[in-house]
């Protein structure tokens, strides 16, 4: 398929470029000490993870651990109040650790293994990519410092537990909001004291390259699956594959393997409490080009050109940028780029829940959300969604907030 001059048959021998560059987005913008280190990440990528070796033991530590392939589940309730679109999620809750996270965080610990390291570095937001990392540190055996927000720490406590329990030494972040952007912030910061003995693991896909290449390529097992799983369900490919997108793990892991097939594609942002700067963390949807955290993509501002406040219910969305995979995608035309709401977004938790047996992450209801309204309008057809997480996590928050769901129940 050719779109926009981009051809998507070849598109991974195109982008990213030897600089990490997809279009105008990427690169590695950091000091000069630390690209050594980058460089180092990027030469044993290369060389470590295309190996038949590596790739032989990550393929048998997701069968044997992490329980993949996950299934696809058809939604048959929940469809059915919606008409003729028929709904369906890859189920990532199912993953070890019960999110996306640990696809990555496998791989990202194998090779820090492989590459003689001693501790692994990140920062979590919602927790998950914690617990995954924590979860991959101690089945290699490697020290694990995850840093924080103050504000997260106290909404996502069962994820903070697990990742102590686990043998992470959890780091609070406590200047500025406290929550995603800072404990990024946090987390690089102790990376450039540390880079000799350790490697970061970032939760996302973004960051300096080579970061968002190897989370996109560690996630891609996720849509290849659901593409796979698809087509010997149905016979046929989805009309629609979505995903929620915050710094965009899960959503380009979903989406790339169908970038070269007649699928739609749509990510979801938070919009939060509404379109006011602060309310939401919709990138894409109101930001603008810019340098964060080492890579360029779009972001959202302040009046100074800072990186502005951001705010979603889904403490793994609240960042202010993207993955510039994402924005490249997004400039293209291929991938849309649509929001969902606070509220929007807890109607499809319950909903979830309560008709399908099914406790989604915050983030994922994002996604669940949307392909609930797009099946009103689109009357006929299928939506396959990335179900990113489990909400076990979230409990505790959603019950002091919003009871039990009943306000949202038809």
């Amino acid at each position: 398929m050719k779109f926009n001059q981009v051809e998507f048959d070849t598109y991974f021998k195109q982008y990213p470029d030897e600089k990490g560059f997809y279009g105008k987005y990427g690169g590695s913008y950091i000091p000069a000490e630390l690209q050594a280190a980058m460089d180092e990440i990027t030469q044993a990528y290369f060389t470590i993870c295309k190996s038949s070796k590596f790739v032989s033991e990550l393929r048998r530590i997701r069968r044997e651990f992490q329980g993949r392939p996950t299934p696809v589940s058809y939604l048959e309730r929940i469809s059915g109040t919606l008409g003729n679109v028929q709904l369906y999620v890859k189920r990532e809750d199912l993953n070890h650790t019960g999110a996306h996270k640990l696809n990555h965080c496998m791989g990202e610990a194998l090779l820090a293994k492989y590459m003689g390291k001693k501790k692994v570095i990140a920062e979590t937001g919602a927790g998950q990519h914690g617990v995954a990392l924590a979860t991959a540190a101690a089945y290699f055996g490697l020290e694990c410092d995850i840093y924080m927000g103050a504000v997260d720490i106290r909404k996502q406590a069962p994820n903070v537990a697990r990742m102590k329990i686990l043998g992470a030494n959890v780091i609070e972040v406590t200047h500025g909001l406290q929550t995603l952007k800072e404990a990024v912030d946090a987390a690089f910061e102790a990376y450039c004291r540390e880079y000799r003995n350790a490697i970061y693991c970032i939760g996302s896909a973004l960051g300096p390259h080579p970061f968002p290449l190897m989370v996109r390529d560690f996630q891609a097992v996720v849509g290849y699956e659901a593409r796979d799983q698809f087509l010997e369900m149905t016979g046929m490919f989805p009309d629609e594959v979505c995903a929620c997108v915050g710094g965009g793990s899960n959503s380009i892991g979903m989406f790339i393997p169908f970038l070269d097939d007649p699928v739609d594609i749509t990510g979801i942002e938070p919009l939060g409490r509404g379109e006011t700067l602060g309310d939401h963390a919709a990138s894409m949807k109101f930001g603008e080009k810019g340098i964060m955290h080492g890579f360029e993509s779009i972001m959202l501002k302040d009046v100074n050109g800072e990186p502005a406040p951001v705010y979603s219910i889904a403490s793994g969305l609240d960042y202010p940028s993207v993955g510039p995979e994402h924005a490249f995608l997004h400039d293209l035309g291929r991938v849309k780029y649509e929001t969902v709401g606070d509220e929007e977004a807890m109607e499809a938790f319950f909903k979830l829940s309560r008709y399908e047996g099914i406790i989604p992450a915050i983030e994922s209801s994002h996604a669940v959300a949307y392909a609930m309204r797009r099946a009103k309008e689109k009357k006929l057809g299928s939506i396959l969604v990335c179900l990113s997480g489990r909400g076990d996590k979230d409990i505790d928050y959603v019950v002091e907030h919003y009871g039990y769901g009943e306000q949202f129940l038809d």
